[in-house]
């Protein structure tokens, strides 16, 4: 394609995409449970039904059969980021292993052992509870292309050797390898993840976790926002519009919307994220992409996509497009941005040319909570009796079962491994205010996509690496 054609035909790709996450696009998404209108009393209430707040009530239950639990959710149970995602299951902690180096430098192996292990507890449980989610562990490409400097491919050679060293399952794919795997005129190389990686269908997962939480005695409410927390006695009250909850302790997992807790709100930037699904592809069209062991792939760059096939073999595309609206703006019409899409679908048809006339079926975004620091962070308030795990910046699937598990060890004052390493204790790095928290972020993404093209890293991205705010991805 070349010109104001191949602009249409990229344009006509998206014409007829349904504004609407793929993942919920399902008829078996369960009936929404009642909103809370009477006062409720529990040993631990949870705040967000998203993987975070469905985790900590089932790990709750199952290291205590007797614990009283509630959770409430704003809206209902993984209708945000946790249905809405990319599937993509991977058991970092940290972001990759590149960020775990430059943060946490002597806990690297710790890291990545815990995270694989928090990886195969979630295999486990998914069979467990009988969860049909479409999970495939058959890991993650990480592909450089003709998209990237040279620099990319010598950093993503440093990944491999490294998680070879920590005994990771991963090979090597020279150009012809790696095409070998999926068929693209662009792909140049790329590292297969083999052990750390999974993809599941988002939704499903988060409906199966709701199912196995009710199963345990789990009480949930949806449609059911938390307005404050009170101290009450020798616990704390959840503020609700029509209601309240007393419990003893309190678990947070609000992700990207606003937190309970004010000293907390300058450590979190929502940034929207946008999605694209194709129609199913034919048998002749998948024989064109090869990709017969249906692994997820990423690119490498700063501005990256990421895609991998659904279990009725459509391509889901997203990614590139990091969006932060000034002032840390939420709201539904974020998530419809028809000028992503189209370039998203301009992406595509650059990387498979031959999938030409294909046309997209779903168009979406959601926002990710994003911190400093690129890797889920914790803390607790209001007398050790209110703990909080956020700040996952899109690399969540698998990292908030570890989240949760923290959370629940500090509310009951474990002391284990985890919770003495740096990575629990430590903090990122507050964001500043606006409005130069907005135009710091505009500044980065227009140097970062700078250092896409020239593999310069200029002063200003030089400069937030020194400060602790360098982002890479």
């Amino acid at each position: 394609m070349s010109g104001d054609r191949a602009d249409e035909r990229f344009l006509d790709a998206i014409a007829d995409a349904e504004p609407y996450a793929y993942w919920m696009d399902d008829a078996d998404e369960p009936d929404a449970n009642a909103m809370l209108v009477h006062p409720e009393s529990c040993d631990l209430a949870i705040v967000g039904g998203g993987y975070t707040g469905l985790w900590t009530a089932i790990l709750a239950k199952e290291r205590d059969p007797s614990r009283d639990v509630v959770l409430i959710d704003a809206h209902e149970v993984g209708s945000a980021a946790s249905g809405r995602n990319g599937g993509f299951m991977d058991s970092s902690l940290t972001h990759g292993i590149a960020n775990a180096q430059v943060r946490f430098p002597d806990e690297v192996g710790l890291l990545e052992d815990l995270g694989l292990e928090n990886m195969n507890e979630i295999e486990a449980a998914i069979r467990r509870y009988g969860i049909d989610c479409d999970f495939e562990r058959n890991g993650v490409i990480e592909i450089a292309s003709t998209r990237h400097n040279d620099n990319y491919l010598e950093e993503l050679l440093e990944d491999y050797q490294q998680l070879r060293e920590l005994g990771h399952k991963v090979e090597w794919l020279d150009e012809t390898a790696v095409k070998r795997e999926v068929n693209s005129p662009i792909f140049t190389g790329g590292m297969w993840c083999k052990d750390t990686a999974a993809l599941v269908d988002p939704a499903r997962l988060a409906w199966g976790l709701k199912r196995a939480a009710e199963q345990l005695g789990v009480r949930i409410y949806e449609d059911t926002k938390a307005v404050g927390l009170e101290h009450s006695g020798n616990g704390i009250t959840v503020v609700t519009p029509l209601s309240s909850i007393r419990a003893r302790r309190v678990a947070l997992a609000t992700n990207a919307f606003k937190p309970l807790l004010r000293r907390m709100h300058n450590y979190i930037a929502p940034v929207y994220d946008y999605c694209l699904t194709t129609e199913p592809l034919t048998p002749s069209q998948l024989d064109s992409l090869g990709w017969k062991n249906r692994q997820g792939l990423s690119d490498i760059s700063n501005q990256f996509h990421y895609y991998r096939l659904t279990a009725d073999n459509r391509i889901l595309w997203g990614g590139y497009d990091a969006m932060y609206f000034f002032g840390g703006k939420l709201n539904t019409e974020l998530e419809s941005r028809p000028e992503t899409w189209a370039k998203l679908s301009r992406h595509f048809f650059e990387t498979f040319p031959q999938l030409e006339g294909v046309r997209f079926s779903h168009a979406w975004g959601g926002a990710i909570d994003t911190c400093s620091r690129y890797s889920v962070f914790w803390g607790t308030a209001m007398r050790d009796k209110v703990a909080y795990a956020i700040g996952y910046t899109g690399l969540g699937v698998a990292s908030t079962r570890f989240g949760a598990q923290v959370m629940l060890d500090l509310l009951d004052g474990r002391s284990t491994q985890t919770t003495r390493t740096k990575f629990v204790r430590s903090k990122p790095i507050p964001f500043p205010p606006e409005p130069f928290r907005f135009l710091g972020i505009q500044v980065t993404r227009w140097a970062l996509n700078r250092e896409d093209k020239t593999g310069k890293r200029n002063l200003w991205l030089r400069t937030m690496d020194r400060l602790g705010l360098g982002f890479d991805t």
